[in-house]
């Protein structure tokens, strides 16, 4: 018996993977592609993604491989690259909510993270922990009952069957488990027009000046679409409008010659790595779970890309799911947690939709900085990027006593309510609070207090007088932060009687 099948070996999938064998519970990945995607489909790392990945100890690796310019401009628009009307120097200060968010979290990536970089060390890892990534293998079927699921999967060495505890669905916007287990969807569904995705190697430098941007949209009738910086280097991605035709008459020759036009060079050497037609899409699952199988990623929820909002979301799931997961299967917890996956995570991705809908419809809202910009996302309904990211509260039964009211639209607040990520601060010698939350329950109070010792939750003593005030625990008060550093508690020695059992529905 597997613990966890996971359909779907793609960012999501392999950091569900990752997250459970943190927990050292073993998961089987099953995709059908021949091994990860070579497209950087997303390239920002969220501070809360980078948090996760903390816990798992792969942050180090992550920022190895992370692009790290000096300055970036964000967005820019031109007629083409060399016809930019580009600044003779960087900004002073990179453009990053990432930097902005600093002081809130230890997990802040000086860059950014391009999506085929992110799945090398997942993928690496994985294997290196002792877990088996099956790629060129289709999940043919999946049958559940109430011990576990069947499935039948197809390989390079033919057909077998595997039963698991559980099934993990991480197989993207079109996932057929969601539409096997006849879960539907909400949302606008397919947006604008099918896009081309082209992957390129050329040397910018000669129009770029030596300058960074996030993207540049190109407005030549000619080649119009949009560069997107990969590595700011020597790797971009230019997305045009396929129109009526399909990908397949886009054969090398024709990439090149409208890569060109864009950039307005028609000398420019030119390498295709790769092409990958793709259309913007939104909705969101009626339900992510059925019975033993869970939605997970895109498969959940398609969300638009301008926000950054859809593979954090997805990672997120992953670590939400992970450790309730790992606690049931190893007896901690009661099955009942694991309905408060969807009862979390979905209103969380309902966020992120609503919010990148609403920058896809006027993308002003996202770019633009000053007074002018704050009052008009304000009048549009549009929260601050870091909100979306970290500023969101879980209610459920896994939280006790959750605030319900909604987040600002402003600022994250972290002030120690349960349902909220628990504040971080910096403790001596470069330890975050959130550093002490483990893998399992964990207790946060002050010192002189007297906590009952158990084998369900660790305790910590927190001396920071700053961080005690946020949190609201002086007196000897305490919080019980979940292994996602969520707050399931607040309250007094007296108070915590039957709370751990309340919180693992037991």
């Amino acid at each position: 018996m597997i613990p966890v099948l996971i359909a779907g070996g793609g960012t999501v999938g392999l950091s569900t993977a990752l997250f459970l064998a943190d927990h050292g519970v073993e998961a089987l990945v099953v995709d059908r592609a021949t091994g990860p995607s070579a497209h950087p489909r997303a390239t920002g790392l969220g501070f809360r993604t980078m948090e996760f990945f903390r816990q798992a100890g792969i942050d180090g690796d992550v920022e190895a491989v992370a692009v790290r310019p000096a300055g970036t401009l964000g967005k820019i628009t031109a007629p083409t690259l060399a016809t930019a009307d580009l600044p003779d120097t960087p900004p002073a200060v990179p453009n990053s909510p990432n930097l902005a968010a600093s002081a809130l979290s230890p997990g802040v990536l000086r860059g950014t993270c391009p999506q085929d970089r992110l799945d090398a060390v997942l993928l690496s890892t994985l294997r290196q922990r002792g877990a088996v990534v099956a790629y060129s293998t289709t999940l043919v079927s999946a049958e559940q009952d109430a011990t576990g699921v069947t499935a039948v999967l197809d390989g390079p060495d033919g057909r077998r069957t595997v039963r698991a505890s559980y099934l993990v669905a991480a197989d993207g916007g079109r996932s057929e488990l969601r539409a096997a287990l006849g879960i539907g969807t909400t949302g606008p569904g397919a947006l604008g027009q099918p896009l081309l995705n082209i992957l390129f190697r050329a040397d910018l430098t000669p129009h770029t000046k030596g300058l960074h941007f996030a993207n540049c949209t190109i407005t030549t009738p000619e080649s119009p679409g949009m560069l997107v910086t990969v590595d700011g280097e020597k790797d971009w991605i230019f997305h045009t409008e396929l129109g009526d035709e399909p990908a397949a008459a886009f054969p090398p020759e024709r990439c090149r010659a409208l890569i060109r036009a864009a950039v307005g060079d028609p000398e420019l050497a030119v390498e295709v790595l790769s092409v990958l037609p793709w259309r913007v899409r939104g909705l969101l699952a009626d339900r992510f779970r059925a019975g033993r199988v869970f939605l997970a990623g895109d498969a959940a929820h398609a969300v638009p890309p301008l926000g950054a909002f859809g593979a954090n979301t997805g990672i997120a799931d992953a670590h939400n799911l992970a450790w309730k997961l790992a606690a049931v299967l190893g007896g901690s917890a009661g099955p009942a947690l694991l309905d408060t996956y969807e009862a979390e995570r979905r209103p969380v991705a309902a966020l992120a939709l609503e919010q990148a809908l609403l920058r896809l419809e006027d993308p002003r809202l996202h770019w633009e900085q000053g007074p002018a910009a704050a009052a008009a996302r304000a009048a549009a309904g549009v929260v601050n990027a870091p909100i979306v990211h970290l500023g969101y509260r879980y209610a459920s039964t896994a939280v006790l006593g959750a605030r319900t009211e909604p987040p600002s639209t402003e600022d994250v607040v972290l002030d120690g309510t349960p349902g909220s990520r628990v504040p971080h601060t910096w403790l001596a010698d470069g330890i975050s609070t959130l550093d002490l939350v483990g893998r399992r329950l964990t207790l946060l109070t002050g010192p002189g207090s007297d906590w009952p010792r158990t084998g369900d939750f660790d305790v910590h003593v927190v001396e920071d007088e700053e961080w005690l005030r946020v949190t609201g625990i002086a007196g000897g008060g305490g919080v019980l932060v979940r292994p996602d550093h969520f707050i399931a508690w607040r309250g007094q020695p007296e108070e915590f009687a039957g709370v751990v059992d309340r919180v693992l529905a037991r």
